[in-house]
């Protein structure tokens, strides 16, 4: 979230596209019916399903899912053809007016750079053209051919809202109508709050779905603004933290980046890391790099990390392949791999193709799962009939169950959607022999290292050099853990202008702009540097006293970065430093600071400096056109599923699906076709249910005790399908069987001259559990991921239905 959950409650439009706040996020969609209801705000609903958030909407309309990009594309165009944009914002804010290479291109589908070969691009010519002291040049009169306002206006032209309508199934009266309640947003005192969840990431272009809206959100000049901004609803408590302290398998902490085998020493990694700034004074944040990255170095290894050993950057590992789960089932598939431990996760319901992930699992030689609950990972050996059949003689991986404890029986902090650290206490002990994950995992490491110090072993450093100075070194308390993420002065902190002393050795950071790069400094996650200061635990807090009434409760809890709550803040105020909307504002100038009822995003820089708001960004701007960042290009593109129903992509039939998504040989030539699956399927949740959890919960499996399917009504009726009947719902890698619920939530749509049906499948059965047992749903979602995070495509793919 560039936002937050309350601040949701300031918009004037509330748009759900990619997502079902009202059954997946129950507690958090109050603030939309607060918007609605005391706000006077507009709620529409883009979904292929009517779900519980489209029966309290204003508006609704259905989309074929997999279509989104064609849909936000059609916006697009629809903004920028009747001029309902803030142009005073797209010009100031946004990198309209840079020019980009000569060499960059777009033809057929396919971005200049493309290596067919390996399914990835070169992005050279995705980049602006510098001028002698290497700045981006730019056309403030918006005219050079090249500018990124003219290449957008010409890449988006060929969605019109009859383009869209024959792609997305969406009636083009209902596009006009969603256009139009957007356009009402591009004035000063209104905004937009876009809330997305799993049903845009979930796919092999969820990056872009993405991009897309916050594409829509510049062009409005809602990006910065209360009620306005890019919201991602988070599926899980703590996902957020998650991402944040750099658990996915190519990150570090702070979202700073694992370093690759191209980078064999600190000096070529920093290089690479650091941007240099694209226009001549911008601020440039991420050109602190070496600073957070050194200062989690000391954090990492402490002493032994030393400029003279480039602090430690050896005993860091270095991918090759990229190791997300997807490559590292394929590997594991490969009998690549020898161990797993798998901790907090159940791949074998929550990962795609189920019969592929199990084989996997098969060919180890142990594994090892952390987890409260038993899950069907933990137990993929049994045979459990057509719900698991395997051969368990046939599987040689031996297994260890470590049980864990759930977050009530620990202390800690939650990362909620809109960046928010919250300090919980636990209700309750442990049970039996559960451990909680940091004793569990402590334990592991101390013992390797007690190994590694009497018997030796490969790669000895990482291990034997990490810092591990708890003052209970098998079991650290969160508390400890808390203030080391936070960071700590090394020595005194010097304030490089006065030489005064900012932070005394010893003393918890305040902030992360006191991180140095010169080892004096230690920080195990630089955005968290001010979430336990010398005044205490900031994430403890719980003073919601919120003077401005727009929700910006500063004092209950804390949020990263800087206890912010809403990110690019400085955008909600015009280059002279006014809010844009007296009653939406944020920080405004007084003449000497930027002050106001949030914590200003931004430098001490003056209105007038010319510095962009968007300090993240080397160029200080909000990115039109994205140069060197998305995988599968600068701008969004629309690409079909990779099981479309279509067989085809109308725009441009030579290039059907994302030419740079995460795919491997084999799931390719095994996608299903639509002669054979005639339908798309899409996974979703129920609010009776959480994940995999909560059937092993009686009341839970009460509230929903039996797998079912959703089905249209004239789908079912052309199938002889009658509510209730079982069914067998089948894709191009398996089957499961449910009972039939046909219902009028979801349409047939008519797309590109053919009739297209969805199949509504929930995703919380399985064959653990007190709930009656299920399939796993994932039995029929294709190997395939996005081409940016890997994410599986869960929400589009081809599936057949038939009467059992």
């Amino acid at each position: 979230m560039t936002n937050h959950w309350v601040d949701i409650k300031n918009a004037d439009l509330v748009v759900v596209m990619g997502g079902n706040a009202a059954e997946a996020h129950p507690v958090g969609f109050r603030w939309a019916m607060e918007a609605k209801i005391h706000n006077g705000a507009k709620l529409i609903v883009i979904d292929p399903r009517f779900t519980r958030t489209a029966s309290v909407a204003d508006f609704y309309t259905p989309i074929r899912s997999g279509s989104d990009i064609a849909f936000l594309s059609g916006v697009l165009l629809y903004l920028i053809t009747n001029n309902k944009y803030n142009r005073e914002y797209v010009e100031a804010y946004t990198n309209a007016n840079l020019i980009v290479r000569e060499d960059y291109s777009f033809d057929d589908g396919l971005f200049s750079g493309y290596d067919a070969a390996n399914r990835k691009y070169d992005k050279t010519s995705w980049n602006y053209e510098l001028d002698e002291k290497g700045f981006a040049k730019r056309d403030l009169t918006l005219s050079h051919p090249r500018c990124v306002w003219n290449l957008l206006k010409e890449h988006v032209s060929r969605y019109t809202p009859e383009v869209v309508a024959n792609i997305c199934g969406t009636p083009k009266d209902d596009f006009i109508k969603v256009c139009e309640y957007l356009a009402a947003t591009s004035v000063k005192d209104k905004t937009a709050s876009f809330l997305y969840a799993l049903g845009w990431t979930q796919h092999s272009v969820g990056a872009q779905n993405i991009r897309t809206m916050a594409m829509i959100q510049l062009l409005l000049g809602n990006m910065g603004m209360a009620g306005g901004g890019v919201n991602a609803l988070r599926g899980h408590s703590n996902i957020q933290g998650l991402t944040d302290i750099g658990l996915l398998s190519q990150s570090l902490p702070g979202y700073m980046t694992l370093p690759n085998e191209k980078q064999p020493d600190l000096q070529t990694y920093l290089a690479a890391s650091t941007p240099k700034p694209l226009l001549e004074g911008q601020v440039n944040y991420w050109g602190n790099y070496p600073k957070f990255f050194v200062s989690m170095m000391k954090a990492f290894f402490g002493d032994k990390a030393t400029a003279e050993n480039s602090w430690g950057y050896d005993w860091l590992p270095k991918w090759d392949k990229g190791y997300d789960v997807l490559q590292y089932f394929e590997m594991m598939n490969q009998g690549k791999v020898n161990g797993y431990i798998c901790q907090g996760f159940n791949p074998v319901a929550s990962f795609p193709n189920k019969n592929k992930v199990i084989a996997s699992l098969s060919k180890l030689k142990f594994l090892v799962t952390i987890d409260p609950l038993n899950t069907e990972t933990a137990n993929f050996w049994q045979n459990h009939g057509e719900f698991n059949d395997v051969d368990p003689a046939e599987i040689q991986t031996e297994v260890f169950r470590l049980p864990s404890t759930c977050f009530a029986e620990e202390n800690g902090s939650i990362v909620n959607s809109g960046r928010w650290l919250q300090w919980h206490w636990k209700g309750a002990d442990a049970p039996g022999e559960a451990l909680n994950d940091g004793e569990i995992l402590s334990g592991i490491f101390t013992r390797l290292r007690h190994m590694y110090q009497q018997d030796g072993g490969a790669q000895p450093e990482p291990v034997l050099n990490m810092s591990w100075n708890y003052q209970t070194p098998d079991n650290p308390d969160p508390e400890e853990v808390a203030r080391e993420s936070n960071g700590k002065a090394l020595a005194d902190v010097l304030d490089p202008a006065t030489g005064a002393v900012l932070v005394k050795k010893g003393q918890q950071l305040s902030s992360f702009a006191q991180l140095r790069d010169d080892g004096t400094t230690s920080s195990g996650c630089w955005i968290f540097a001010g979430s336990w200061t010398p005044d205490g635990n900031q994430m403890a807090r719980r003073d919601n006293a919120d003077p401005s009434g727009l929700g910006n409760t500063l004092a209950w809890a804390w949020a990263w970065p800087l206890n912010r709550r809403i990110l690019y803040n400085r955008a909600s105020a015009d280059p002279q430093g006014k809010p844009w909307d007296e009653k939406r504002r944020l920080i405004s100038w007084d003449g000497a600071k930027w002050s106001g009822a949030d914590i200003a995003d931004y430098s001490a820089a003056a209105p007038g400096s010319d510095v962009g708001p968007f300090i993240m960004q080397p160029e200080g701007l909000g990115r039109l056109f994205a140069i060197d960042k998305m995988a599968e290009g600068p701008f969004p593109e629309h690409y079909e599923p990779f099981e479309t129903p279509l067989g085809t992509n109308p725009l441009h039939p030579n290039v059907v699906s994302n030419p740079a998504a995460r795919v491997f040989k084999g799931d390719l030539e095994a996608m299903g076709k639509h002669d054979k699956f005639p339908y798309v399927g899409t996974t979703y949740r129920l609010t009776e249910h959480f994940h995999y959890w909560t059937k092993h919960a009686v009341l839970n499996a009460i509230a929903q005790p039996e797998q079912f399917i959703e089905i249209g009504e004239k789908l079912a009726n052309s199938l002889g399908i009658a509510h209730g009947d079982t069914v067998k719902v089948s894709s191009n890698r398996g089957f499961i069987k449910a009972k039939a619920v046909v219902t009028k939530r979801i349409r047939q749509l008519d797309v590109n001259g053919q009739k297209v049906d969805t199949i509504g499948i929930p995703i919380h059965w399985g064959y653990e559990g007190v709930a009656k047992k299920g399939f796993i749903a994932n039995t029929l979602t294709p190997f395939v991921g996005d081409a940016n995070t890997q994410t599986p495509e869960f929400k589009a793919f081809l599936v057949n239905v038939e009467k059992v």
